[in-house]
């Protein structure tokens, strides 16, 4: 790939991405199966075995495997270093070490690397959630220890949280041949708030979460949200929003046998 033809690929992803968030409020804390499949039969070794070199996108050449993980890892840090308009295939084959000609023949553009690093993100992302999960005061407390869980990956890695879910639209729940890690990070979510369900469909109250999360995520990088406030928007999250509904207090009729109406 020529020189100009680089710059014009940096152009073009300039001009969607020229407005990075934010850097993060919060301090740095160090696809056929069905959701219940998942929560099943996932076990957090199998998040860690995906996150490395098996579930790439069907991107990494058998042959190089070594420099495909080289490159998804110099893609990550020089995203989270300078933003995604500044990864390109040149500068990443120069950061981990390859030719141009190694790069290519890794992944078929910039796009395939970012989407390696998206997968392995939300398979970071599943691992963290199943670890938090498992570390939870009982069943009910699950929720609260997984939105912790979750925000922290989230502000401590804007750029590959950015990968996962804005700069990637084929991962989706769902998706023809979307890789199972996004499933299988949603099936922790799900996990962690079926036991609040009582009666609701537990995927659409994983979703409701999922969706607060994400949006507190987004506006706080932004700025938008008072900081002030933050600590208490997570906990709302965390312990209240998602509880079962309280039953209403059953009417109070007429005394048996009295007539009048009198109520009590």
């Amino acid at each position: 790939m020529s020189d100009d033809q680089d710059g014009d690929a940096d152009r073009r992803e300039a001009a969607v991405h020229a407005d990075r968030r934010a850097a993060a409020t919060r301090p740095d804390p160090g696809g056929a199966a069905t959701h219940a499949d998942f929560v099943e039969t996932a076990t957090h070794a199998d998040f860690v075995e995906t996150a490395t070199h098996a579930d790439q996108v069907e991107t990494a050449a058998p042959a190089e495997p070594g420099a495909a993980a080289a490159i998804v890892t110099a893609a990550r840090q020089l995203a989270e270093a300078e933003g995604w308009p500044a990864v390109t295939p040149r500068r990443l084959a120069e950061r981990a070490g390859v030719d141009l000609g190694v790069f290519y023949r890794c992944f078929a553009d910039r796009d395939a690397v970012l989407a390696a690093v998206a997968v392995r993100g939300f398979a970071e992302l599943a691992a963290a959630l199943t670890a938090a999960r498992s570390a939870a005061d009982g069943p009910r407390r699950a929720w609260s220890a997984v939105v912790s869980g979750y925000l922290d990956f989230a502000y401590a890695n804007p750029e590959v949280y950015d990968a996962m879910l804005a700069h990637t639209p084929d991962l989706t729940l769902g998706a023809d041949r979307a890789p199972v890690t996004p499933a299988a990070a949603f099936a922790q979510l799900r996990a962690a708030v079926a036991p609040l369900a009582a009666g609701r469909d537990p995927d659409t109250l994983a979703e409701l979460g999922w969706s607060l999360l994400h949006g507190v995520v987004m506006l706080t990088r932004g700025g938008r949200l008072r900081p002030e406030a933050q600590e208490q928007r997570e906990e709302m999250i965390a312990t209240r929003l998602l509880e079962p509904p309280v039953a209403p207090a059953p009417r109070r009729g007429k005394v048996p046998g009295r007539s009048g109406g009198g109520a009590l």
